[in-house]
């Protein structure tokens, strides 16, 4: 691995508040937006699936291609994989029948995986190392894993089709909140790896925007406020725009002057 001290600055923004507020919105507007494709214009899971793939890959060419950190295009990319998760948990889930058990068994198996191999190659899966073309593939490989996850674990907790617990969107996104409480005390009172506790939140804050958007654009019936997917999905990009205004954009800190742990 590359001396610490010649690394340049991580294109990934520095994980605050702000940082963590934008995220939930952001998976949020993955599941409207994702329904919104494959739902309401009709497109099924497997072309809409199609389409945002051809996005993401667009996005993490530019994201990679990019010298520094640069907000609107990190958090495009961002929105891409929890618009693509979406799509590829349906159509794992509905589409291909497997259920969430067994589509969330498969993907959590693929994270660890993609996890694995960017810690074999670089030595640490710590954001802050995220500063090459290598690094970044690992990066946002994990993202999109994380992202699909999520969807499907947010549809196994909620949802009672389909061998899930059903336990509603509320609930659901009331168990994701306390997990999420959970991981940020662990973080605050205890020297347990940095790098584990980040991706613990990360991938639990994508079944929380998974559920607070069913829960927006389900009907009555099925326990959501039935409101237009489109206008919801606008609604979360202008809130998301906002707080990339509001909150400090900076690239995370350097590696040499933060270290890492595994």
């Amino acid at each position: 691995m590359n001396d610490p001290a010649t690394k340049t600055l991580s294109k990934v923004p520095a994980v605050t508040l702000g940082f963590w507020i934008i995220k939930i919105a952001a998976t949020t507007l993955g599941e409207t937006g994702g329904d919104w494709v494959t739902m309401s214009l009709n497109l099924g899971y497997l072309a809409g699936s199609a389409v945002f793939l051809l996005v993401f890959m667009a996005a993490v060419a530019a994201q990679i291609s990019a010298k520094k950190f640069h907000p609107y295009l990190y958090w495009f990319t961002i929105l891409a994989t929890t618009t693509l998760g979406t799509t590829l948990a349906d159509f794992c889930d509905r589409s291909l029948g497997a259920g969430y058990f067994t589509g969330m068994s498969a993907l959590f198996a693929l994270l660890l995986l993609s996890l694995a191999l960017w810690y074999w190659r670089a030595g640490t899966v710590a954001v802050e190392t995220v500063d090459s073309p290598r690094i970044e593939k690992y990066y946002w490989v994990t993202i999109l894993f994380s992202q699909t996850l999520g969807t499907a674990l947010g549809d196994f907790m909620a949802d009672g089709d389909l061998r899930g617990l059903g336990l509603g969107y509320e609930w659901s996104a009331l168990i994701f909140i306390a997990a999420l409480a959970v991981v940020a005390a662990l973080w605050l009172g205890t020297r347990l790896s940095r790098a584990g506790l980040f991706w613990a939140a990360f991938i639990l804050t994508r079944p929380l925007g998974a559920t607070l958007g069913d829960f927006l654009d389900k009907p009555l019936s099925m326990g959501g406020l039935n409101l237009s997917r489109f206008y919801a999905t606008l609604a979360l990009l202008v809130f998301i725009v906002i707080c990339i205004r509001v909150f400090p954009q900076k690239p995370g800190a350097h590696l040499s002057r933060q270290g890492h742990s595994a």
